[in-house]
C-alpha cells in the first residue's frame, strides 16, 4: 500500500495523487535540471527524509527510473544517476538523427494547429533562455520538437524517440547551462521553423541535424575535457 505525504494545503493541488508519482516526479526533476549529476550518487536515506516519505516510495520510484535508463543500480553500491559513455551518448544521438527526420518528413504539411503549438512551445523556450531557466527551457524544448514528432501520426516512432530523448535528459541540462549554448538552441529553432513554414522538411531536416550535432559536440568537449 502506497502511503499518503503530509503537505500544505495550497500545495495540494499541484502534487501527484500518491507518494510514489511525487518521488518520482521530483527525483526525475533533479536529473532532469542537473540538480543530481550524471554518474552522482542517491542517498536514498537523506532523500526521502528531504521529500518527507518512507523508503517504499522511493525504492518503487527508483525501480522505474532505473526501467527508463535515468538511474543504475549496482550490488552493495546502490543507486546512481546513469551516466553514458561518449560512446553511447553519440549512438542515442545518431539513432534521434535517423528517425527524427523520419517524423519530420512524415509530419509534412504541417496544419495550423501544429504551427500554433510549435510557436507557443518556442515562445516558453525563448523565455526560459532568457532567464537561464534550465529545467524550464528542457521542458519547453522538448514540448516543441515532440508537437512535431506527433504529428507524424506514427506512436510507435514517437514511444522510441521518447525513450531515446528519457536516457538523456541529465545532459541536456549540462548542455543548457551553457548561456551560448542557449543562444544556438534559439537560433537553430527559429530557422527550423521558418523552413517548415515554407514547407521545406529537407532543410527543417538540416536544421535539426546541426541543432543535435552542435549539442553532442559541446557535450564531448566538457565530458572528455
Amino acid at each position: 500500500m502506497v502511503e499518503s505525504v503530509s503537505e500544505p494545503a495550497s500545495e495540494s493541488a499541484t502534487r501527484p495523487p500518491t507518494a510514489q508519482q511525487f518521488v518520482l516526479a521530483e527525483v526525475r526533476r533533479a536529473i532532469t535540471s542537473g540538480e543530481l549529476k550524471p554518474g552522482s550518487a542517491i542517498r536514498q536515506e537523506a532523500l526521502a527524509e528531504r521529500l518527507e516519505v518512507s523508503r517504499v516510495p522511493l525504492r518503487e520510484a527508483l525501480k522505474t527510473l532505473e526501467g527508463e535508463g535515468l538511474v543504475s543500480y549496482r550490488a552493495h553500491r546502490g543507486y546512481r544517476v546513469a551516466e553514458l559513455s561518449m560512446a553511447d551518448l553519440r549512438e542515442v544521438y545518431r539513432l534521434r538523427e535517423i528517425l527524427e527526420a523520419e517524423a519530420v518528413r512524415a509530419a509534412m504539411p504541417l496544419d495550423d494547429a501544429v504551427f500554433a503549438e510549435l510557436e507557443a512551445a518556442q515562445a516558453l523556450v525563448e523565455q526560459a533562455a532568457e532567464r537561464g531557466a534550465v529545467e524550464e527551457m528542457a521542458r519547453a524544448n522538448r514540448r516543441f520538437h515532440f508537437a512535431l514528432y506527433e504529428a507524424a501520426g506514427m506512436p510507435r516512432l514517437l514511444r522510441i524517440i521518447g525513450t531515446l530523448w528519457d536516457s538523456t535528459d541529465a545532459y541536456r541540462s549540462l548542455y543548457y547551462a551553457g548561456a551560448d549554448n542557449r543562444r544556438h538552441v534559439l537560433a537553430e529553432h527559429r530557422a527550423a521553423l521558418a523552413a517548415l513554414r515554407a514547407g521545406d522538411a529537407e532543410g527543417a531536416v538540416r536544421w535539426f541535424d546541426r541543432h543535435r550535432s552542435a549539442a553532442v559536440e559541446t557535450l564531448a568537449a566538457q565530458l572528455e575535457g
